[in-house]
Parts: structure tokens; C-alpha cells; sequence
């Protein structure tokens, strides 16, 4: 089993970083520099993204679908869904990879939706796209319910990531969810590798 990883740790490899320490298999890194790519990463992805990940061959990018991926490619982490899980899993995960992305982007470029052009954007209003994160991660523990999955890497890792960068109110709902998250041990590690990378690369 080969499995390699193409990131930089002030990106959103970090998400994908944190999936691969919670599935516990061995996985070799490709650090990527943003002006120069190596060509190996251009082969798999030609828009050069990272993170991007290459097991036995087979190609996945964009972090939401590497977390999706990784938890049924190794079950042994049991991170996919459950049978009854399975629709809070997707819905969560590709709300926050779709509308609420696309929210978050918008304020950052300083786009303002005209109220009459709501519908054209898949998450209505700002403030819609807000609480209706906030219902997902408050309804239960976990998105599922009362188990973690993959789909908490991703949803927690876009809880923080807004937070941190001041997008995103913190709300006492969205911080009680972020703190449960990163007491997982895999949380720990993958954030510790990622922060020494960012040290070290300060440091030259």
C-alpha cells in the first residue's frame, strides 16, 4: 500500500492531515511550495491543489472528498457512516464543502448578494448559512450523533479554520463543538506536525 500526501501546512491540508492521523496508517508527505510544485503533484492534479492525496494509484483532491474517501477506504478507523448516519454525513459534509464555502468566500471578496439574488446562490443569506451551521453541530454531540466521523474532520475543521480567521462568530455552540474535537489525540498530532512545519520554514 503506497499513499502519499501533497500539502502545505498553512493550507487546508491541515483538514486532510487530521483525517490521515485519525485513520492511523502510514502515509509519506510531499511538501508543496506555493511557487513551485513539483511535477509529480502536476501529474496527479493539474490544478496543482494541495491537499491531494495518491493511494495505489488512484487520485483524490479537495479535502472534503479525501475525508470521504480515506473512511472507507481504511474501515478499520470506523469513520465512515452507518447506515443511519449516512444522511446527516452527506448532507453535513457537502453543505459545508458547497453553500457554506461559498458564504464564507463571498465575505472575504466583500461580496454582498442582493436580497433578490439570494436564491441564485445556494445558501441564501449570510446570516442563514450561520445558523444553519450552527443547527448542524448543535443537534447532536457529533454530526452524525453521538459518534465521530469523517464528517467531523471536515465540519470541525471549517468550524476552526472561520473562527480562527474571524469569519465566524464564536458562538458558545460552534466553540463547544470545536473544543470536544480537538481533544482527540489524532487532532493533537496532526496540528503539532503542521505547526513545526510552519516553525520551521519561519525559521530559514
Amino acid at each position: 500500500m503506497t499513499l502519499t500526501f501533497y500539502t502545505n501546512p498553512m493550507s487546508r491540508g491541515r483538514i486532510a492531515r487530521w483525517m490521515l492521523e485519525e485513520i492511523g496508517e502510514p502515509y509519506d508527505t510531499m511538501l508543496v511550495d506555493w511557487t513551485q510544485k513539483p511535477a509529480a503533484l502536476l501529474d496527479a492534479n493539474p490544478l496543482g491543489k494541495v491537499p491531494t492525496i495518491v493511494h495505489d494509484g488512484a487520485v483524490v483532491s479537495e479535502a472534503a472528498a479525501i475525508c470521504a474517501y480515506l473512511a472507507e477506504a481504511f474501515p478499520a478507523a470506523a469513520l465512515a457512516p452507518r447506515a443511519e448516519e449516512r444522511a446527516p454525513y452527506l448532507r453535513w459534509m457537502f453543505f459545508t464543502a458547497g453553500p457554506l464555502e461559498a458564504a464564507m468566500i463571498d465575505k472575504v471578496l466583500g461580496v454582498e448578494v442582493p436580497e433578490a439574488k439570494r436564491g441564485m446562490v445556494g445558501y441564501g443569506g449570510f446570516g442563514q448559512a450561520v445558523d444553519t451551521l450552527e443547527y448542524a453541530v448543535s443537534a447532536h454531540s457529533y454530526i452524525t450523533g453521538d459518534r465521530f466521523t469523517a464528517a467531523d474532520v471536515y465540519v470541525g475543521s471549517a468550524v476552526g479554520w472561520f473562527t480562527q480567521f474571524g469569519l465566524l462568530e464564536k458562538r458558545e455552540t460552534f466553540m463547544r463543538y470545536l473544543d470536544r474535537l480537538q481533544q482527540r489525540p489524532a487532532y493533537q498530532r496532526a496540528a503539532a506536525i503542521d505547526d513545526a512545519l510552519i516553525a520551521e520554514a519561519a525559521q530559514r
